[in-house]
């Protein structure tokens, strides 16, 4: 990636996108991301881009290595994940 991240503030208004199907997840701070013990992303946990939120239904989420994010951008990071390498959840 071309520039160095310092703090997650810098990022979190940054929309995501899949590149391999175009699917936009919005934007990192209305997702998750899991951090290692030494401070590096390790995996971004992202809200199914087409499930309808609810008080009383399960959330559907989607597990995305770090290590498929290709590009962060001015204001968007692109991913390029395919179906197969995504592992879904619900809670």
């Amino acid at each position: 990636m071309s520039e160095e991240i310092k703090y997650y503030s810098d990022i979190e208004r940054y929309e995501i996108i899949n590149i391999n199907d175009g699917e936009k997840y919005d934007y990192l701070g209305n997702n998750d991301v899991i951090i290692d013990d030494e401070g590096n992303f390790k995996l971004l946990i992202l809200a199914e881009p087409n499930a309808k939120m609810s008080l009383f239904s399960k959330s559907n989420l989607v597990e995305v290595p770090w290590d498929y994010v290709k590009k962060i951008g001015s204001r968007t990071i692109i991913i390029d994940v395919d179906e197969k390498s995504l592992k879904r959840t619900r809670i």
